[in-house]
């Protein structure tokens, strides 16, 4: 028995790397194109919290996944490699201390790794001394997971504010600190109770009134996971591109052009009296 559970957990833990590094493959959606960002070009991004986002083209998307690491991460993971899709996952610090595996599973996936604060408290509530105490001690933990090293520095300068609840003070600080922040141009809504069908004609509806953008998911939750395949395959099917988001290398110097830097009208929320996406 011992034997048998070894070989099954071998090939459980190699069968999404697997299919991750056949990509491309004919018949998936794939990643179109990858876009290097700064905290120079791109200090703040996304229509839901600010007047700027990325510079997708028409039917480009960047997709997001908030709060992990979860035990529903790895079917995540299993839809996005399955369609040779690369994504951001913004981690919960405590939770990547408790699951790093499966952290380090995503990155070795080729997945973009970003920060979402130590334990996903309301940041403009606190004093600025504690909020940016727990959003470092979350990089900490994030680091640690992911690379064995503990620091405040990330490997990835991307971070989300938990609930998009952020502070002129906060935002300020991490901008010089070269730490991109990142909002959302739409999400799914998947912090409520819904059915995965419910939720897949939630986020197509919301995609197709917006055409693109930067998409909110939680990995966290059980109906996203269960949803996921249908909607990648959507996309597939309705000629959408995904755009994988990483950091550009340091040393490569730097020229803001306005033009790089979209503008547009954000989709009407369907939900009245929340201005938050996470619970």
């Amino acid at each position: 028995m011992g034997k048998l559970r070894v070989a099954l957990l071998l090939l459980v833990a190699w069968t999404v790397p697997a299919w991750a590094g056949d990509c491309p493959r004919p018949g998936t959606l794939g990643t179109s194109r990858t876009l290097e960002v700064d905290a120079t070009r791109y200090p703040r991004v996304g229509l839901k919290s600010f007047p700027q986002t990325l510079p997708l083209e028409d039917k480009e998307v960047v997709l997001t996944f908030d709060d992990g690491p979860a035990t529903t991460t790895p079917r995540i993971l299993d839809a996005l490699a399955r369609e040779c899709v690369l994504a951001t996952f913004f981690q919960v610090g405590r939770n990547s201390q408790g699951m790093p595996g499966i952290v380090r599973k995503a990155a070795a996936l080729g997945h973009t790794m970003g920060h979402h604060s130590w334990s996903h408290p309301h940041l403009n509530a606190m004093s600025l001394k504690a909020a940016t105490d727990n959003i470092d001690r979350g990089i900490v933990a994030d680091e640690t997971a992911l690379n064995g090293k503990a620091t405040n520095v990330p490997r990835t300068p991307f971070f989300r504010f938990p609930y998009f609840e952020s502070t002129p003070e906060l935002l300020a600080m991490l901008q010089a600190r070269g730490i991109v922040v990142f909002g959302a141009d739409f999400w799914a809504s998947d912090w409520l109770p819904m059915t995965p069908q419910d939720e897949l004609k939630l986020i197509t509806g919301r995609l197709k009134a917006a055409r693109k953008g930067i998409i909110l998911f939680h990995d966290i939750r059980a109906q996203t996971a269960a949803m996921l395949p249908d909607f990648l395959k959507y996309m597939r099917v309705n000629g959408y591109h995904v755009v994988h988001v990483v950091p550009k290398p340091k040393g490569v110097e730097k020229h803001a052009d306005a033009n790089d830097i979209a503008s547009a009208v954000p989709p009407v929320d369907e939900l009245r009296g929340r201005s938050s996406p996470d619970e």
